[in-house]
Formats: C-alpha cells, sequence, structure tokens
C-alpha cells in the first residue's frame, strides 16, 4: 500500500515538497532532544541516584539507548522514507490498528503533551525570570508560543526548518560556551565527581530506573527526524546519517553539561536545587550568568517546540491519506505546500492541555506512552527482517539484532518501572490510548479500509 493510493489523498491534491537537507535534519534532532531537560533533570537524577558515578552511568546509558533506538530507525526510515515515519514503520510491522493507535496516542497524549509540556515550562518556569507573570499571563503565553509556532510552520516548511537550524545552533553552541565557561572561570572541585551525596538515592534497581526515565526523557526526540522523512532529500542516505550525528552530539553534549554541574555542586546540592543550570551559573557568574542561562532555556525549549510541531503534525498527515484520519487532515497548502490543517489540529490540542495540568502531570502522561509504541518500533525492524527479507534495505542496523534486542528490553523495563512508581499517572497514559481501539473501529466501518503494504 503507498500513502497516495487512497481516494484520501485526491489527485488533485499537492503533494509535500522534498526541500530538506542533511543540516536541516540533524537541526530537527538535536533541536528537538535538547529541550528542558538536560537543565532541570540533572537534579531529579541526583536525588534518586545520589553517587556521580551512578548519576553519570545514567547519562551514558540512557544516551547509549537512545542512540540503539537511532540506529534500528535508521533502518526503518530507509526503507519506507516517506512522511508519517514511526506510524508508516509500526503500519508495515503490524497493521493498521497499532499504527493508528500510535498516531491516536501521539496527538492526545505525546507530541501535543510534550509540545504543552515546553510550553507550560516555557511560560511558569523561566519567563518569570525577565518578565513578573500571574498565573493567568503565564497561561496566555504559554499559548501565544504554541500559536506563533503553529503559524511558522504553515507559512513554509522552509521556514519552520530556518527558524529550527538558527536556535538549534544557539543552544548547542552557548551550551558547549557554558560547560566551557564554567571549568574556566567557576572555582568548583574534581572531588565532586567521587563523593555520594549522604543518604541519598533508593539504593536499588527501582532509583535506577526512576532516574533513568528522566534522563531518556530528556533524550526523547531522536525519533522525530522519521516524521519528516517525506520533505527530505535523498532520505534513504541522509536520514541515517543526520539520525546518527544528532544523536552522538546530543550525548556528548549531555554528559559534558553534567561534568559542569558536578564540578561546581556536589551531587547534594545538586538533588536540592530546582533548576541546577541556571543555580551554576548564578553561582559563578552571578545574576548575569542566571539570565544568560534562562534565555538559553527558553530559547532552547522554543526551537524543540517548533521541532515537535514541524515533525510530528506529519503523522497526522500521514494517517488522513490513510484514510484512518479527518480526511481534511490529509490536505496541503496550496500556496504554502505544508499541511496546514495537522499542524492547526496539533496546536489546538496542545493548547488545550497547556491549560489542563501541571509540567509534571504531563511530563508523566507523555514519556510512558513514548516508550510502549518506541518498543514496538524498534521491534518492528526484526519483525520486518523475519517477515519480509525480500525489501530493500539501503541501510541495516548496526549490531542487529544485539542493539534493538537491547532497546526493546529497556523499553519493556521503563514501561513496568513506570507503572510501578506512577501509577495513576501510567494508568491515565494507557486508559487514552486504550480509548483509540473504539474510535479505530468506527472509522474502518465509516471509512476507507486500509492495508500495509
Amino acid at each position: 500500500m503507498n500513502q497516495h493510493d487512497h481516494p484520501e489523498a485526491g489527485a488533485a491534491s499537492p503533494e509535500l515538497p522534498r526541500v530538506l537537507g542533511l543540516f536541516s535534519l540533524v537541526g530537527i534532532v538535536v533541536g528537538t532532544m535538547i529541550g528542558s531537560g538536560i537543565f532541570i533533570n540533572p537534579a531529579s537524577v541526583a536525588r534518586e541516584l545520589g553517587s556521580p558515578a551512578l548519576m553519570l552511568a545514567a547519562w551514558a546509558l540512557g544516551g547509549v539507548l537512545s542512540f540503539f533506538g537511532a540506529l534500528a530507525i535508521a533502518e526503518l526510515g530507509a526503507m519506507y522514507s516517506r512522511a508519517g515515519g514511526i506510524y508508516v514503520y509500526l503500519r508495515e510491522a503490524y497493521g493498521p490498528l497499532p499504527a493508528f493507535l500510535f498516531g491516536w496516542a501521539l496527538i492526545l497524549v505525546i507530541e501535543s503533551g510534550t509540545i504543552a509540556t515546553l510550553a507550560v515550562g516555557f511560560a511558569s518556569k523561566y519567563l518569570p525570570f525577565f518578565i513578573d507573570l500571574t498565573p493567568l499571563q503565564q497561561r496566555l503565553a504559554a499559548l501565544a508560543l504554541i500559536a506563533t509556532l503553529a503559524l511558522v510552520n504553515v507559512l513554509g516548511v522552509r521556514k519552520g526548518a530556518y527558524l529550527m537550524n538558527f536556535l538549534t545552533s544557539v543552544k548547542f553552541i552557548a551550551l558547549i560556551a557554558v560547560c566551557t565557561l564554567i571549568f574556566i572561570f567557576a572555582r568548583g572541585s574534581t572531588a565532586n565527581f567521587t563523593v555520594a551525596a549522604p543518604g541519598a538515592g533508593r539504593g536499588a534497581l527501582g532509583g535506577f530506573g526512576v532516574a533513568l526515565v528522566a534522563v531518556l526523557w530528556a533524550y526523547k526526540g531522536f525519533e522525530t527526524g522519521s516524521y519528516s522523512a517525506g520533505e527530505l532529500r535523498d532520505p534513504q542516505r541522509k536520514l541515517p546519517l543526520g539520525l546518527f550525528i544528532g544523536t552522538l552530539a546530543v550525548i556528548l553534549l549531555y554528559v559534558l553539561a553534567n561534568l559542569a554541574y558536578l564540578y561546581v555542586f556536589p551531587a547534594v546540592k545538586m538533588a536540592g536545587s530546582a533548576r541546577i543550570a541556571a543555580d551554576v551559573m548564578a553561582l559563578v557568574f552571578g545574576p548575569a550568568g542566571a539570565a544568560a542561562i534562562s534565555l538559553i532555556i527558553l530559547l532552547s525549549m522554543t526551537g524543540t517546540a517548533n521541532g515537535h510541531i514541524m515533525t510530528s503534525s506529519r503523522v497526522f498527515y500521514a494517517m488522513a491519506r490513510d484514510g484512518l484520519f479527518f480526511k481534511g487532515v490529509g490536505r496541503v497548502h496550496p500556496r504554502f505546500r505544508t499541511p496546514h490543517v495537522a499542524i492547526a489540529v496539533l496546536a489546538g490540542w496542545a493548547a488545550v492541555l497547556s491549560l489542563s495540568g501541571t509540567f509534571e502531570q504531563l511530563y508523566a502522561y507523555v514519556i510512558f506512552g513514548f516508550w510502549i509504541f518506541m518498543g514496538l518500533t524498534v521491534a518492528g525492524v526484526i519483525v520486518l527482517r523475519r517477515c519480509r527479507p525480500d525489501l530493500p534495505r539501503p541501510y541495516r542496523t548496526w549490531g542487529y539484532p544485539f542493539t534493538p534486542l537491547l532497546f526493546v528490553l529497556s523499553a519493556v523495563l521503563l514501561t513496568l518501572n513506570s507503572l510501578i512508581h506512577a501509577f495513576w499517572n501510567s494508568f491515565i497514559g494507557l486508559a487514552l490510548i486504550a480509548l483509540g481501539v473504539p474510535v479505530y473501529l468506527l472509522w474502518r466501518r465509516d471509512g476507507s479500509r486500509p492495508t500495509a503494504d
């Protein structure tokens, strides 16, 4: 089945143009991965583990697991280089129902929740550093951010990519500069790399699992490049390369940032910090340092939200072209050549979520649903190797089958860990996903009946 074989696509409907290059793809991967997590979550990891060695191990392991996931997605993306990414891979490996549930979870929880989480964090945690805002004004600021980014992406994929590349370049260079300046000017101590926080940490695998959830939230985003494969030039070569370059760059930056934090703050002080990056910069450089890092974080969160709006809207576009979503969502703007309806639907629901929950609640919903489908997607590499061995594979996953199996195992363990330590939030996320089953059955009854290729 080709996504253009369905009547919903419409012969008169324009297609998405292939205008994105390797730099734009790397910008998407790096820009969506580096959001707010590396500025906030190191403190959560310190509280759970207490030991600097375990903290750094969690960040390194999270990076390795994310890289294994990127390896698998690169194979799938090179095979199916069309808009929709993971939705397409799930459809080809398991059929339309799991693919639909992924898209359903994406708009209800995963991507819309990520955008909402970033908007809420932008407006409530860091914008007040510069502007004194009431709670109502914070909510309006979150809505304004979502609306502005949606408009930019409706006006053209190149405009969204230019904004993405600019914001990604600024925050990546700024983070490297911040870490370098900390090591040069801070009166820190390398002893902090070995001294554990007294009494901190759970002292069990459960604590490491909870810490790893926070780490992997910070790494979330490497998969988003696959959603825009239908707009990428030479996707069979550039999609794997972009995923590798982007993921490895973020891993190195995250480990460097944690070393910089630890150099200034011992683990016990890190554990008590609500905004670790801002606190470190304030200590080293005073109010000017705190202002600088807060501005970097605001730009970072803006770039990450832009990346999610730019890429995940392509999933709903692909679903509509398959007859599994509202027909109008599959439309392409005749002038701007963007899936403008899909962008509007995603931004609208993200705006609703931004008004409905706290930063932490949205975070819990997002990470639970994400890992269920990421595990299934990476397992799809094994499924398709066994069921459809003759399909062309321009790139084959390095370390197969061990790297995808390790990723799938980690996804299972993280899902179970979330159920144990955040049962109600996880249950809500699972219930929202399950609600998609009757919706899918209604769509199949009333609309077209797509089948896997």
